[in-house]
């Protein structure tokens, strides 16, 4: 089994509530639930920061689009540029 750590949290009583009845019809512990959104919630954050960081150091390169570019990208969708 994998090493694991505590985490205590302080959940409004509403969510708290909805947790524990997504627990009972799941037939998952609260603890696991609440890993597995942490775990989600990390995943994505990482994800799009590194994509922002990656769009930065483009952006910072003069790595643009050009105008027909971007045109092109409209007519193919139909986008009226008005």
């Amino acid at each position: 089994m994998s090493q694991t750590t505590t985490l205590t949290i302080r959940l409004k009583p509403e969510i708290k509530s909805r947790l524990d009845k997504l627990s009972e019809s799941t037939h998952r512990s609260k603890s696991f639930l609440a890993a597995e959104a942490v775990r989600e919630f990390i995943e994505i954050n990482e994800w799009q920061i590194e994509e922002l960081k990656k769009a930065v150091n483009e952006a910072d390169a003069g790595d643009f689009a050009s105008g027909q570019e971007v045109w092109a990208v409209f007519n193919k969708w139909g986008v009226s540029g008005n």
